[in-house]
């Protein structure tokens, strides 16, 4: 008697939808508390800050605006974006001003301290959010690897590069560079390794054409095979 083999189950599309998009605007929702916790940005919020302070923009629009610019640079190293690519260029930015306009000023070391903490953390459970959803790198991600490609450099030389450059021109700006900067660096690794495994989708196999590729080491990149390396240093 014959079998006939039975597929493995897909991944489920609308929780990889509900994953992509809450992670992305969690993401949003973390990058304004480390803006009123006033302590030091992300690395690329830096840049983002100083570019709002020099332009009178918001720091949401000027996101957007970079996310796309930087996105422009796959072309010529053949980067393919996804649907989180995409709208990784928009939700963030937009979530950010939406929450910056019903977040007030912090005041007070201890409270700022805390909200700070609570953006690190909340950073690291989007990460782990939009990554684990599989639907293609964040622009700044697919720049590091799309160099590493070009380059043969390491991940970590590549995103390192980028990062302190990225951090040098936003602090010349204007962006807030402080402790935060740092906690985030070391500990934004960690967390988002954690909150991977916790947010992966069962049964998601790059092979079965439903998931994009995972990502490379370093990044947020569709080709490496484990997304708990998303974001991971070599």
């Amino acid at each position: 008697m014959s079998h006939t083999a039975v597929p493995r189950r897909r991944p489920h599309l609308t929780r990889r939808l509900v994953q992509l998009y809450v992670g992305l605007a969690l993401y949003g929702v973390s990058s304004a508390l480390l803006v009123r916790a006033g302590l030091g940005l992300e690395p690329w919020g830096v840049l983002h800050q100083g570019l709002a302070e020099r332009t009178g923009l918001s720091i949401g629009v000027v996101a957007i605006i970079v996310g796309a610019a930087v996105l422009l640079l796959w072309i010529p190293m053949r980067q393919r974006p996804g649907l989180g690519t995409v709208s990784n260029v928009f939700a963030i930015g937009l979530a950010m001003d939406g929450t910056l306009a019903l977040v007030p000023e912090v005041h007070g070391l201890a409270a700022r301290i805390a909200v700070m903490a609570a953006g690190i953390v909340l950073n690291g459970v989007a990460t782990g959010l939009y990554i684990a959803a599989r639907f293609g790198p964040g622009p700044r991600d697919g720049l590091m690897t799309g160099l590493h490609r070009r380059t043969g450099r390491s991940i970590r030389l590549v995103r390192t590069a980028i990062e302190v450059a990225v951090v040098a021109t936003g602090f010349l700006l204007g962006g807030s560079l402080g402790v935060g900067t740092v906690l985030y660096a070391v500990s934004i690794g960690p967390l988002a390794q954690l909150f991977l495994r916790v947010f992966a989708v069962p049964g998601a196999d790059p092979a079965d054409g439903t998931v994009a590729p995972a990502p490379e080491p370093g990044t947020t990149a569709v080709t490496a095979p484990s997304p708990e390396e998303a974001i991971l240093p070599q």
